[in-house]
């Protein structure tokens, strides 16, 4: 049995006990929004199956993501940029799934 969850705009093929990257969540009670449950044959997709569904996940920690540098530059009128990112995400892990 496997679950396609939502978080915002990305979408993560997860089964139970997996552990998953995600953005930012609430660490008090993170919630993800099943898209799709798939048992053996039986799928489930449809609005009003998956209002009964669910997808429980604990919060297990933090991570961090790659560090991109960027640079701007404009030739000629001493104009330069220095900047740098780093997304932060959750862990978490998925516990049960039920349909």
């Amino acid at each position: 049995m496997y679950a396609i969850i939502s978080d915002g705009s990305k979408q993560y093929k997860v089964q139970e006990g997996d552990k998953v990257t995600v953005e930012r969540l609430d660490e008090e009670s993170p919630q993800v929004t099943p898209v799709m449950i798939v048992d053996g044959d039986k799928v489930i997709a449809s609005k009003a199956d998956l209002a009964k569904a669910s997808v429980k996940v604990s919060f297990v920690g933090h991570a961090t993501g790659k560090k991109i540098d960027g640079f701007n530059y404009k030739n000629k009128s001493n104009n330069r940029k220095r900047y740098g990112h780093r997304q932060k995400y959750h862990v978490i892990s998925i516990d049960k799934i039920s349909a």
